[in-house]
């Protein structure tokens, strides 16, 4: 996935700058972003502060872990199935 060239804690700033009253015209023509991507910003990130953005970041990579764990596991049972399911 392509890495946003924005940081949190920018994104956090042109959010607050728009709760302000900048228009969001402005904004996006300033920050050289589409409309569209500042919306997708607002829905994701709307109400939060510094805290909450890394907490959410540090629960993004865990479930990313778990979800290979579950994977690599799953293979495993798998791989496991077939060799006994041959033997009965």
């Amino acid at each position: 996935m392509r890495k946003s060239k924005y940081s949190d804690a920018q994104i956090l700033n042109i959010l607050k700058l728009a709760d302000n009253g900048v228009p969001v015209a402005d904004l996006c023509r300033e920050h050289g972003k589409s409309s569209a991507s500042f919306y997708k910003w607002r829905a994701k990130y709307g109400g939060m502060d510094a805290s909450l953005i890394s907490r959410m970041n540090a629960l993004d990579e865990e479930n990313k872990r778990l979800k290979r764990m579950y994977a690599e596991k799953s293979m495993q049972n798998d791989l496991l199935k077939e060799a006994f399911g041959e033997k009965w």
